[in-house]
């Protein structure tokens, strides 16, 4: 009887053991990049295959490269307000079909590097509005806008692949300016809201509420796509931990320290409690963990990168409200250009830009690459 009741628990310890290892093996084939996707994605049909860039475009956006997380993302949008989520969805597809209308590179379509600025203008374009949700004149300047991202991509990438930089939002910047000096908080068609800079001089009437500003530092991660919703913006949280829990801690971390930024320049409280202080400090941290190997100095350094673009984003802002205007994400694609510039020691540290994957698997073969030198060295000496 003890021996039996023995062999029973051995098994059901080895079925758990093997449910295990699955449900591990699993999740790993959903995280990283999801490389084995594109094999299985070549003889699909044209609907499928758009979906798959459109997913991964919006992914693009957080430097990540996964369709499960770009799902998660547009969900969050949805959530957060569906009527956004209907211009997110709308501004990636415009310019990731224009992109294979106008013949761009393949690779590029199929990563999704022709979708997210397209998103991203989209998005802006109904935060900026003040002619409400549902207002259906406005697609017209999404559909517009996002399709001229991808003109503006090829030959922005065209210059800087010179010097090994990718075009990142640049177009994204442009093109959001650009229409909103076009328009104008009183325009008959497309009008929008007056933008105040966040040192604007006003006295914050209430106390700072410490709860609040901790608050903001999840929301810095959402306010990258737009969204100043708590719940929503943790959803996006998740869908960066299933990609990298590397890149998810230095969002985290880079909109802490905006958050930190913004408290010692003063700044508005709502800038504060709406995450609005944090996101290009979020985004300047990632940069630099997405596009160098992980060790203690390029934390140090993404850290360093997350400082300058948050206090980069207050002047530009406090600059760029005097005429009404929005900073956006100028510093934080600014600084993060300049960083990936950087020559020294750290400059080793640097991933050519068409070889960045997620900062695990850059670590992964980082280590593999150094290996293979190792043996070489020693088969010469012998």
């Amino acid at each position: 009887m003890w021996i039996e009741t023995k062999t029973e628990m051995e098994e059901a310890s080895r079925t758990r053991a093997s449910f295990s290892r699955r449900v591990l093996n699993g999740l790993l084939l959903c995280s990283g990049d999801m490389e084995h996707l594109d094999k299985y994605m070549k003889d699909k049909s044209f609907v499928l295959q758009l979906a798959v860039c459109g997913l991964r475009g919006v992914t693009r956006v957080i430097l990540a490269n996964n369709p499960l997380s770009g799902g998660l993302i547009l969900a969050a949008l949805y959530w957060a307000s569906p009527w956004q989520g209907l211009l997110g969805t709308l501004g990636v597809l415009a310019s990731t079909l224009t992109a294979v209308i106008t013949g761009q590179d393949s690779v590029e379509v199929a990563g999704g590097h022709h979708g997210f600025n397209g998103m991203l203008v989209s998005l802006l374009m109904g935060v900026y509005s003040s002619a409400g949700d549902w207002y259906w004149w406005l697609l017209l300047p999404v559909f517009l806008g996002s399709a001229t991202c991808v003109f503006l991509f090829s030959g922005l990438s065209s210059f800087l692949d010179r010097w090994d930089l990718p075009a990142a939002v640049f177009p994204f910047n442009i093109i959001i300016i650009l229409y909103l000096l076009c328009t104008g908080p009183e325009h008959p068609y497309f009008p929008h809201h007056s933008i105040k800079p966040p040192g604007a001089l006003e006295p914050n009437a209430t106390e700072l509420i410490a709860l609040q500003v901790i608050r903001g530092i999840p929301l810095g991660v959402g306010q990258i796509f737009a969204c100043g919703d708590l719940g929503p913006s943790l959803l996006i949280l998740g869908a960066v931990f299933l990609y990298s829990p590397l890149l998810t801690v230095h969002a985290l971390l880079g909109s802490a320290v905006g958050t930190l930024t913004g408290l010692s320049m003063a700044v508005r409280h709502e800038s504060l409690y709406s995450g609005l202080s944090g996101f290009n400090g979020a985004l300047g941290c990632m940069a630099v963990g997405g596009f160098f190997i992980f060790s203690l100095w390029t934390h140090l350094f993404a850290i360093a990168s997350a400082f300058f673009s948050a206090y980069a984003n207050i002047a530009l802002s406090n600059l760029m409200g005097t005429v009404g205007l929005p900073a956006c994400s100028w510093a934080a694609t600014l600084v993060a250009t300049l960083m990936l510039l950087l020559t020294g020691s750290l400059a080793a540290y640097r991933i050519p830009t068409g070889q960045v994957r997620a900062p695990e698997r850059n670590l992964q073969l980082r280590s593999q690459w150094e290996a293979g030198n190792t043996e070489e060295r020693e088969s010469a000496d012998v």
